[in-house]
């Protein structure tokens, strides 16, 4: 007998949709002076939680006032940029591994979430955005009267 798994639309969709970014972003968004100037892409996790959508994504030695957050429609706009430790050049690394440069990351938001509630938390290198679900699409209980 098979066991009965729910069926989670939104979490399918946010996982085509990252697989999609990551995709146009390798393809489209790379030209030769992005690329030698270390365009990146940080990893993000998203996930459903109750009455809320969180993001996390993982920028370590930036400054909170280096990145930039916009919502325009349903698209959500990371941006941001790491750079080499001041008074440092590439030429001094002997090994260089770690992604430096600009990032831009976008994701497609459901019509369920509420803009105007969004908040945004930076600590420990991660980024916290907890995207809150509108009152009007939250489910609700119905009771039933004696008759």
């Amino acid at each position: 007998m098979m066991p009965v798994t729910r069926w989670e639309p939104l979490k399918d969709l946010m996982a085509l949709q990252e697989r999609m970014n990551r995709l146009f972003e390798e393809t489209f968004s790379r030209g030769p002076k992005e690329t030698e100037l270390g365009a990146w892409s940080p990893a993000v996790d998203i996930l459903e939680k109750g009455e809320e959508i969180i993001l996390k994504m993982e920028v370590p030695e930036i400054n909170q006032k280096d990145i930039e957050i916009k919502m325009e429609g349903n698209i959500l706009t990371i941006k941001g940029e790491r750079n080499l430790e001041a008074g440092t050049k590439r030429d001094d690394y002997h090994r260089l591994e770690r992604p430096y440069g600009k990032f831009i990351r976008s994701f497609s938001l459901p019509n369920t979430v509420d803009q105007g509630k969004v908040k945004a938390s930076y600590k420990d290198g991660i980024l916290k955005l907890v995207l809150p679900k509108k009152e009007e699409t939250k489910p609700k209980q119905i009771q039933i009267e004696a008759g």
